[in-house]
């Protein structure tokens, strides 16, 4: 067995998630899960299918985000993974919406940080085994800090 990191390829501005499914339908699903979260949203997500033909399948309301999924999930080449990209919308808007997904069995991450995903590669395959999301701490929240975040979550409108 081989251990591998990909890195995530995206613009800074763009949120993420990766995570596994376990069926072809997922791509359609999941697709039909985010517009009705969200009408109009602006993503796009590929699915490594992990038997068969065992292609990416794509799907998406942005062509560029289509593309950005599919380059991703190619990189990643692991069974049963889809990566969302999304574009002027946060994971917390949708992710119970992914998570419902009837094939979706787990999410690796929700992030707009650099991530690099830690995959096993052997014989039959690749499969994730966990991510790096972010940065190290550099340390604990001071008064300022605590303030600063709260005044985000704010202007962010998740908290009045």
């Amino acid at each position: 067995m081989d251990l591998k990191t990909v890195a995530i390829e995206k613009p800074e501005d763009i949120n993420f998630i990766l995570g596994q499914a376990h069926f072809i339908k997922t791509v359609e699903d999941l697709h039909e899960a985010l517009v009705s979260a969200i009408p109009g949203i602006r993503f796009g997500l590929a699915f490594c299918e992990s038997s068969g033909p065992c292609l990416v399948r794509a799907s998406g309301t942005d062509p560029d985000l289509v593309a950005l999924a599919k380059k991703n999930a190619l990189a990643l080449s692991a069974g049963h993974v889809f990566i969302i990209f999304l574009r002027g919308v946060f994971p917390i808007n949708v992710l119970n919406a992914v998570k419902a997904v009837q094939e979706v069995c787990a999410i690796y991450c929700a992030s707009a940080n650099p991530v690099q995903v830690i995959l096993a590669e052997t014989e039959q395959g690749r499969g994730v085994l966990g991510v790096v999301d972010g940065l190290k701490s550099k340390g604990v929240e001071t008064a300022d800090d605590v303030a600063a975040r709260k005044k985000l979550l704010r202007q962010f409108g998740y908290k009045a």
